[in-house]
């Protein structure tokens, strides 16, 4: 039996580096197939993290939001619009996607229609097991109907078998983690799930000989675990509790004697379920409430400086140079307990 691996049992090795100036890397990377982005990082498709404010900023930054898909198609719609409309008021993030999620059953057919006749570049099915059946229609409905510039990523994954079958059946990119999210009960509730280091190295082996980007989604808890998802085969990462509680997060801030909140929920939790009208069944995420963060802008800042770092200790100044010089130790408890500031209790 192999062992498995997450973010925290590893620990890249330092190379040689020429790079002069963290400030001169590059870190443009595909999304999809036929789209990139100037940073490798995706708004998630929760209804607590991504609406038109948080994609708007993410695509000033250089990066792309996925709309949820938790309100009406009309609703869905008019953010994309919006989008739109703001990209055309700055030449220079021409270039970037509009991405918007739609299920797996239902109206997803719809959905992707009127979104991509919006303005949408990328649409993302969103299911919590992308392995499905379900998917194989969908994915196969979703080509034969929309446009060729339309890119379709799927998922969630963890197997090179997945990936094999969602490529085989029209993939543009693969959304890979399950059971990983800070919300996600999938694992406890189902025992089912691969630790993310493993299930990025497992679908890499496919994607890359197909030519289909990576999209890792779930258990990053900072810049260090990005530049780790980078490392291991990942085009950009998909985070979620990062962004969520910020200013540009949808929801109202609460004000409470313990300072200020926000809510954020899993997908897949009983609260999203209940309050969009969904039954309550298959629960399998949780939802709190967490610190205000303020603007998104600085999060998002300090993750890129990260990674810019790491890029620099592995002597890369690109991610195709980073993906050639990264490698990894497996570390112990101890490894990882002196890897973190330990002087302070």
């Amino acid at each position: 039996m192999r062992q498995a691996l997450t973010y925290d049992d590893i620990q890249l090795i330092p190379n040689f580096s020429a790079v002069q100036s963290r400030q001169d890397i590059k870190l443009h990377t595909s999304v999809s197939r036929n789209w990139s982005i100037d940073i490798p990082i995706v708004g998630s498709c929760m209804d607590t993290v991504t609406e038109f404010e948080m994609a708007s900023t993410l695509m000033e930054m250089g990066g792309v939001g996925c709309l949820h898909r938790f309100m009406s198609i009309e609703e869905q719609v008019k953010q994309v619009k919006k989008l739109v409309a703001f990209r055309d008021t700055d030449v220079s993030m021409a270039h970037l996607p509009i991405m918007a999620a739609v299920g797996v059953v239902g109206d997803y057919l719809d959905r992707a229609a009127e979104l991509e006749a919006a303005g949408c570049n990328i649409i993302l099915v969103d299911v919590a097991h992308g392995h499905h059946s379900n998917m194989e229609v969908a994915l196969t409905e979703l080509k034969a109907n929309l446009s060729e510039l339309t890119d379709v990523i799927a998922g969630n994954i963890a197997t090179a078998e997945a990936a094999e079958d969602l490529i085989a059946w029209g993939a543009d990119g693969l959304r890979v983690g399950i059971g990983g999210g800070s919300l996600c009960t999938t694992r406890v509730k189902t025992g089912f799930g691969v630790p993310n280091v493993s299930s990025i190295e497992d679908v890499f082996e496919i994607a890359d000989a197909n030519g289909i980007p990576i999209m890792a989604d779930g258990g990053i808890k900072s810049s260090g675990d990005i530049a780790k998802a980078l490392a291991v085969g990942a085009d950009c990462v998909m985070v979620g509790s990062l962004l969520a509680g910020t200013k540009e997060s949808p929801g109202a801030i609460l004000e409470t004697p313990a300072g200020l909140f926000k809510r954020y929920r899993g997908s897949a939790s009983l609260e999203t379920k209940v309050t969009h009208g969904q039954k309550s069944r298959n629960v399998e995420g949780e939802s709190t409430t967490i610190p205000f963060k303020g603007g998104v802008k600085f999060i998002i800042n300090g993750l890129t400086d990260g990674i810019r770092s790491a890029f620099s200790y592995a002597g890369a100044d690109n991610i195709m140079d980073y993906w050639v010089n990264a490698t990894y130790n497996v570390v112990t408890n101890a490894g990882l307990a002196e890897a973190k500031p330990h002087l302070i209790s």
